[in-house]
C-alpha cells in the first residue's frame, strides 16, 4: 500500500499564490484513477458563518449512497468523512471559499486548499477530481498590482486570488516630525513640494521595475483623487496600457478595504476581456479557419494540439458522454457504443464533457477564459477556442 498523499494549502497567515494554485491544478489532472471514487466538495463559506458546511449536502450525499455499492460506497463514506473533518477543524475564520478532494482505499489521497474568495457549494464523485472551479477562480481573481498613494507614502502590493500575496515596496517618510524641531514650517513646505516631486518619480520608477520583473499586466492606482491623477498623468505609456482602474481611498483606510474595492474593479475588466474573446471568436468564425465552436469542434481542436485559447460560458452544461478506460476516446451519446470506436475496448465510463475539456486545456497549459453572460456563445454552444493554425481541408 502506498503512502497517504495529504496537502492542507491556503490556511495559514500567507494567502495562496498564483503559481500554487496552477501546482495544485497540474496534481489533480494527473492524479491516476484507482478503484476507489474520488470525492471533489466546494463550499461557499459565508462571513460569520462558523457553522460545519458539510450539513448543505446532505441530501445529496444520500442521493450518491443510493447509486454506489458495495466497497465503492464505503470508500464514498470514509473519504467524505476526511472532508467532514478538515472543514470543521482545519478552515481558517478569513476563508471564503473551500476545495477539498479526498479518496479513500489503497491509494488515499487528500487535498485541502482555501480561499479569500467564494467558492459554489458542489459535492460530486467520479473516477477524476472535478477542476472546473478551480479553473474558474484562475480565470477570474488572477494577479495585479495596487499602488497605494498619499502625498507622504507609497505602498506597492500584489493581489492574487482576491488576496494580499505580497507587500512589493513600501515607504513612509516621516516628515512632519522634523517641523518645529529642524525647520520652520516655511522651510518644512519648500522641502516638502521637492521632495514631492522626486518622491513620485521614484514611486513609478519603482512601479515600473516591479512590474516588469514580476510579469504583472494589471494595474490599479488608490489614493486620493489629486494624487492617483498625478500619478496617472506621469505613467510611462506601456504602464498607462495596463493600468485598468483608478480607486479613491483616504488616507487613513484600512488597506483591507482598499483591496476589497479595487477588487470588484478587477472582476469587472476580467469579465470585459471575456467578453472580448468571445467577440475574437466570432471574428475567427466568420472569416474562417482560425475558429472552433461546439463540444465536437472544441474537443478536437484540443486532441490535435490546435488550440490556442479555450473560451467556455460557466452555464455550459454539455449533455452525457462516454469514454474509453484504454485509449482515451470520448463522445457526446446518451447511451454507450458497445465497444470503442478506436481500440474495439469494451471498458466504456461515464465521462464529464465540461471536466474533460478543461483538464485538457489545461494539460496543455492554455489560456482559458471563463464567460460569466454571453448569449452569443451559448448560441455557438457554450464553448468554443481560438486557434493556433487554421483546420487541414480535407482531401
Amino acid at each position: 500500500m502506498q503512502a497517504r498523499q495529504e496537502v492542507a494549502s491556503g490556511a495559514g497567515a500567507h494567502a495562496m499564490e498564483l503559481g500554487q494554485l496552477r501546482s495544485h491544478i497540474r496534481t489533480l489532472i494527473t492524479l491516476d484513477e484507482t478503484e476507489a471514487p474520488l470525492v471533489s466538495c466546494y463550499v461557499h463559506r459565508a462571513i460569520g458563518r462558523n457553522d460545519s458546511p458539510p450539513h448543505v449536502f446532505d441530501q445529496r450525499v444520500r442521493a450518491i449512497r443510493k447509486v454506489l455499492r458495495g466497497q465503492e460506497r464505503d470508500h464514498f463514506v470514509e473519504a467524505f468523512g476526511r472532508i467532514q473533518r478538515y472543514l470543521a477543524t482545519e478552515v481558517q475564520p478569513t476563508t471564503r471559499g473551500v476545495a477539498t478532494f479526498a479518496r479513500a482505499g489503497t491509494r488515499p489521497f487528500f487535498l485541502g486548499l482555501q480561499f479569500q474568495v467564494p467558492l459554489p457549494d458542489r459535492l460530486s464523485v467520479s473516477p477524476t477530481p472535478d477542476i472546473f472551479h478551480l479553473v474558474e477562480l484562475k480565470d477570474t481573481y488572477h494577479r495585479y498590482v495596487v499602488l497605494i498613494s498619499t502625498e507622504e507614502s507609497a505602498r506597492i502590493f500584489e493581489v492574487a486570488l482576491g488576496a494580499i500575496t505580497r507587500e512589493l515596496w513600501s515607504e513612509r517618510p516621516e516628515l512632519r516630525e522634523r517641523v518645529g524641531r529642524e525647520w520652520t514650517r516655511e522651510h518644512y513646505q519648500n522641502h516638502r513640494r521637492d521632495r514631492g516631486e522626486r518622491f513620485l518619480k521614484e514611486k513609478i520608477a519603482i512601479l515600473e521595475k516591479l512590474m516588469t520583473a514580476g510579469g504583472h499586466t494589471h494595474l490599479i492606482l488608490a489614493g486620493s483623487p489629486q494624487m492617483t491623477a498625478r500619478i496617472g498623468n506621469c505613467l510611462p505609456k506601456h504602464l498607462q496600457a495596463k493600468l485598468i482602474d483608478v480607486v479613491p481611498a483616504s488616507a487613513n483606510a484600512r488597506v483591507a478595504d482598499v483591496v476589497a474595492a479595487t477588487l470588484s474593479s478587477f472582476i469587472d475588466r476580467e469579465q470585459q476581456e471575456s467578453l472580448d474573446a468571445v467577440a475574437e471568436l466570432v471574428s475567427a468564425l466568420r472569416r474562417g479557419g482560425l475558429g472552433a465552436a461546439g463540444t465536437a469542434a472544441t474537443l478536437e481542436a484540443l486532441r490535435r494540439g490546435q488550440a490556442d485559447v479555450l473560451v467556455m460560458a460557466r452555464a455550459y452544461e454539455p449533455g452525457p458522454a462516454w469514454s474509453c478506460r484504454h485509449c482515451g476516446w470520448i463522445d457526446a451519446a446518451s447511451l454507450p457504443p458497445e465497444r470503442c470506436p478506436d481500440c474495439e475496448a469494451s471498458e466504456l465510463q461515464s465521462a464529464n464533457l465540461k471536466e474533460v475539456i478543461v483538464k485538457l486545456a489545461e494539460r496543455q497549459s492554455l489560456e482559458v477564459e471563463v464567460v460569466q453572460d454571453s448569449d452569443v456563445l451559448m448560441e455557438l454552444g457554450g464553448v468554443g477556442c481560438l486557434l493556433r493554425y487554421a483546420t487541414p481541408e480535407p482531401h
